[in-house]
């Protein structure tokens, strides 16, 4: 598990790129799995079928299997090898982990039945998204259950956090085009600074956020990227933006999509320019079924014991196991990797970011029990 952890991290890919990471995970063929098959385009699903007795209930692992436009500093000695890409956000990990659950499964079969189909889903972080061509792709039509994980920094290691309900944000993308006039840079006044437009408008947005909507109703407006201009003497003609749009609700979502487009298009007009607005839906908030996650709660604490089973309120992060989360009862935890001893404190996207790989043999065995648990007849 570390092993492959640890090639993962050296060779990542970004969304809809996984070419090589998914013919390495052929490795589960050498460890006995048949019926590996592609999926998503990028991505691979094996089922494990239990031979204890007959039983049509499943139930999915999902493992996310692609990285980030980061370039790496965190200094271990498997640092990424490809400049500007790197496994920010864990999901070498929560694919050394779904290896490891199918392994263990694997050997188990004779132990529970059912099916357990394990996915090593491409395309997490960037559309088009992995997990919503999942459903397209007609994998979770006949699934009874999924469960999906996360690495954590902020949690220590030999800890699970989990909680029912809305335990993620639905994150949408947009691109804002700001148009203006030319003009020579010692005489700003013969044209229309676009540059100075999409500032402002960089300031207005957030007030979406901290003056229309309850404190306690989740939004967050981030404007990741700013481009315009060229020359040092020329006012810049145009300018772009970008950024993501955060929301827990479906009220609140629409309501900042209203607004998000009357704030551009008002402030471009009040200073005689023009804006063009593209707005795009992605995932909605994962919601957590509160079986799935006592099943969780229960696996976890027969396994570290229930003072290391947390309670932990949701993440304003996104996550495309949303998907899933939609079609049917789900249950997304959070795994401890926190160990200020290794370094392993930078959170989530960022270049040091660093896995306590202790933790994972705890995430691989969380997954594969709850879901042979899942699949006894009690449950």
């Amino acid at each position: 598990m570390i092993e492959i952890r640890r090639h993962l991290h050296r060779n990542p890919e970004l969304s809809n790129q996984e070419s090589e990471t998914q013919a390495y995970l052929k490795v589960l063929e050498e460890a006995g799995l048949a019926g590996i098959r592609p999926v998503a385009g990028f991505g691979l699903a094996v089922d494990v079928v239990g031979t204890a007795s007959r039983s049509n209930r499943k139930v999915v692992i999902r493992a996310d299997i692609d990285a980030l436009p980061i370039t790496e500093t965190s200094g271990v000695p498997f640092s990424s090898g490809r400049p500007g890409v790197m496994h920010a956000c864990g999901h070498d990990a929560h694919t050394a982990m779904g290896y490891a659950a199918s392994v263990l499964l694997e050997r188990q079969k004779q132990s529970f039945s059912g099916t357990v189909r394990i996915i090593f889903q491409p395309a997490e972080e960037a559309e088009p998204l992995g997990a919503r061509r999942i459903v397209e792709e007609g994998l979770l039509d006949d699934i009874d259950a999924a469960i999906g994980i996360h690495v954590d920094a902020y949690t220590e290691t030999g800890k699970i956090a989990v909680g029912a309900g809305p335990y993620t944000l639905a994150c949408d993308t947009f691109d804002i085009i700001v148009t203006g006039n030319s003009a020579h840079a010692a005489k700003p006044s013969e044209g229309v600074d676009a540059i100075a437009v999409a500032r402002s408008m960089v300031s207005e947005l957030q007030k979406i956020v901290s003056r229309e909507i309850d404190p306690y109703d989740p939004l967050v407006i981030s404007i990741t990227g700013i481009e315009g201009g060229g020359a040092y003497n020329v006012i810049a003609a145009e300018a772009r933006l970008k950024g993501t749009i955060r929301s827990g609700h479906e009220s609140t979502r629409q309501h900042a999509w209203k607004r998000l487009r009357q704030v551009v298009e008002g402030l471009a007009s009040s200073h005689n320019a023009s804006a063009e607005v593209d707005l795009r839906r992605g995932e909605p908030p994962v919601i957590n079924d509160p079986d799935m996650v006592e099943l969780i709660r229960r696996t976890g604490a027969g396994l570290l014991g229930q003072d290391n089973i947390l309670s932990a309120a949701g993440w304003t992060a996104a996550d495309d196991f949303a998907f899933y989360s939609e079609k049917c009862p789900s249950v997304y935890f959070r795994l401890g990797i926190r160990n200020e001893k290794l370094g392993a404190i930078y959170p989530l996207h960022h270049p040091q970011f660093r896995v306590d790989e202790q933790a994972l043999s705890i995430g691989a065995v969380v997954l594969c029990n709850a879901a042979r648990d899942f699949l006894l007849p009690q449950c």
